[in-house]
């Protein structure tokens, strides 16, 4: 029985639940020795991690406005850098990031480069900083500092589209795990995954969503690690990878060699199902120059640092002091997946094409690779496939092709473990996206329940009132998101790249230069947001049409060339306009005195 309150208990409510999780894992595999089917193994992963979230969400329910919003700002350190790692390892971190390593190669390392340098950035420059300010969301910061109906409205706009453009990419992986583990189609997985996602946040808010978030993160980062470990001692690389990682990367090098790879022709091409590529290391844009690698890393970093769901998370902490130090815990929880995220992507193209190992396959027959019980399974998927190209009945190195999604998900069967630990992995994945979707849902739908239709529309709005709008909105922006995800437009890293690009694009000039100078002002901020949103949205437009594009900006780095302007519009509006107020450059250098008590103290 615990007793006392629940924050000072929290080492122990989540220490009773990993040890029941860890009980669950175990029994589920002695289930599997028993003869429960793969499919019923999957489908238990998914509905009781689901469920345990779905307890959370409804013991959290709240009529607090600061509970609601802010978690009531007494989120631990500690457990705050978990719900922030859930938050940010989405289905791309958990289920794409590996596959597009898989693919693409070095290159795509930039990712993990700007992702994680980007919390230095939320350190040194805004987090901190909008934790003195005391506000409820990002719209609210950049309302109040700079004043005016327009800005704020303007902040939800942008907030809007580059979270709206990521909580895609998130149902979308939602979808993509619920179709395979509950073998249903992918068009009705999408609001199955959708469901889940409400049922955490709808009553508690950001209350709910935080001790959901620390729940998913222990479920994420077991069903992450486990796989790679077990794999890699499986192959013979060491019980730890990591330190292996070069050797196994040059072995790689050394068999694509022995096999050497003829590009497929346009017509075999053609027979390829949409969104799978060659087991091959791709060439790619990103790895075309350094440039590339950079500009994608940089353009990344600035991301993080504007996205708003991540600046949420550090609205929650009792003080700034607290911030500070979450986004360090935060930084090394993020850590323990990102390292792992190149060692999986290396262990599972190993595990195909190494003939020296009893799971590869090429080399083998056609009709033999078919008959593989994993590769049937991700074939009905949509997410494999096989054709002998060349009419020689073996598989070679170029006729093997795989959804960059099936990597994480698929490599736990195909190196031969028990399938609990693919139902594991299943639910990992579920974790990874539902965590993130719901801080991105939930952060779309406070910024208009709360700079919309508080701030601007009915001031004098209750409580109660308040948050039945921010619960309406939540389902109705949740359901728009399943809609656009069952469209397929984009795949989930293509999608979660274009977030960052358009949150960069609006917001972070206007952030960071909102807290260090005093001279920005409101019609330099609104220039900036709006010239830096429709710049951008229009060089993606314009790169995706057949635009040759300049200075090496491709669609996965537009956010560069929209913050650019961004900046150029907002400075020199700044300085042809009037100063700011001498109580607005007050309030900023206060913002910038990392004690005491909050600007907005308690205004809401």
């Amino acid at each position: 029985m615990i007793k006392g309150n629940f924050i000072d208990n929290l080492p122990k409510v989540y220490g009773i639940y990993t040890g029941g999780f860890l009980a669950f894992i175990i029994i589920m595999s002695i289930a599997e020795q028993m003869g429960m089917t793969a499919k019923t193994i999957g489908i238990c992963f998914v509905a009781f991690t689901v469920a345990i979230y779905a307890i959370i969400g409804y013991l959290s329910r709240t009529a607090q406005a600061d509970a609601y919003y802010v978690a009531g700002r007494q989120v631990p350190t500690v457990f705050n850098g978990m719900a922030t790692a859930a938050d940010w390892m989405s289905g791309a971190s958990f289920v794409a990031m590996a596959g597009g390593i898989y693919f693409k190669g070095y290159g795509y390392m930039a990712l993990l480069v700007g992702w994680t340098g980007g919390y230095v950035l939320v350190a040194s420059l805004l987090a901190p900083y909008l934790r003195k300010f005391g506000c409820y969301t990002v719209p609210d910061f950049i309302g109040t500092r700079y004043g005016g109906n327009l800005t704020r409205f303007l902040a939800v706009v942008v907030l809007t589209v580059a979270s709206f453009t990521y909580v895609t990419a998130q149902i979308n992986a939602t979808g993509t795990i619920a179709s395979v583990a509950l073998d249903i189609p992918f068009q009705y997985a999408v609001y199955v995954g959708l469901i889940s996602i409400l049922l955490c946040s709808m009553l508690g808010g950001m209350r709910g969503v935080t001790w959901t978030q620390v729940a998913q993160y222990i479920v994420l980062i077991i069903a992450y690690l486990l796989p790679v470990f077990w794999i890699s001692n499986k192959m013979g690389a060491g019980f730890f990878p990591h330190f292996m990682l070069a050797d196994e990367v040059a072995r790689i090098g050394e068999l694509e060699q022995q096999f050497g790879f003829i590009a497929n022709s346009k017509e075999n091409l053609a027979m390829v199902p949409k969104g799978l590529a060659g087991i091959t290391k791709a060439h790619s844009a990103v790895n075309a120059t350094p440039w590339a690698f950079i500009s994608l890393a940089l353009a990344m970093m600035m991301g993080t640092a504007s996205l708003p769901h991540v600046m949420m998370r550090y609205f929650t902490t009792p003080s700034v002091k607290a911030a500070r130090k979450s986004v360090g815990w935060s930084l090394f929880f993020i850590f323990l997946l990102y390292s792992s995220a190149p060692m999986l992507a290396t262990l599972s193209k190993l595990s195909l094409i190494d003939p020296s190992l009893p799971t590869g396959i090429i080399g083998k027959s056609i009709a033999e690779v078919q008959a593989i019980d994993w590769y049937q399974n991700w074939n009905q998927a949509n997410l494999m496939f096989v054709s002998d190209f060349n009419g020689n009945g073996t598989l070679e190195l170029n006729e093997f092709f795989m959804g960059g999604k099936a990597v994480v998900l698929a490599t736990p069967e195909i190196a031969g473990l028990p399938y609990v630990i693919s139902g594991l992995v299943a639910a990992g994945g579920m974790a990874a996206a539902m965590s993130t979707a719901d801080g991105l849902i939930l952060a779309i739908a406070n910024a208009i329940s709360h700079d919309v239709y508080y701030k601007i529309i009915d001031p004098k709005a209750e409580t109660a009132k308040r948050l039945v709008v921010a619960r309406v909105l939540l389902v109705v922006i949740g359901f728009a998101g399943a809609t656009i995800a069952a469209m397929e437009i984009q795949g989930i890293l293509g999608s979660v790249i274009w977030a960052f690009d358009f949150a960069m694009s609006g917001l972070f000039f206007p952030l960071v230069l909102g807290v260090w100078w005093k001279r920005a002002n409101r019609e330099g901020a609104i220039a900036g947001m709006a010239l830096g949103l429709i710049s951008g949205a229009g060089y993606l437009i314009w790169v995706r049409n057949g635009g040759s594009g300049f200075l090496g900006i491709t669609q996965l780095t537009f956010g560069i060339f929209g913050s650019a302007v961004s900046l150029v519009a907002m400075v020199v509006v700044s300085l042809i306009t009037s100063e700011p107020s001498a109580a607005t450059q007050k309030m900023v250098d206060e913002v910038r005195v990392p004690s005491g008590k909050s600007i907005l103290g308690k205004q809401h």
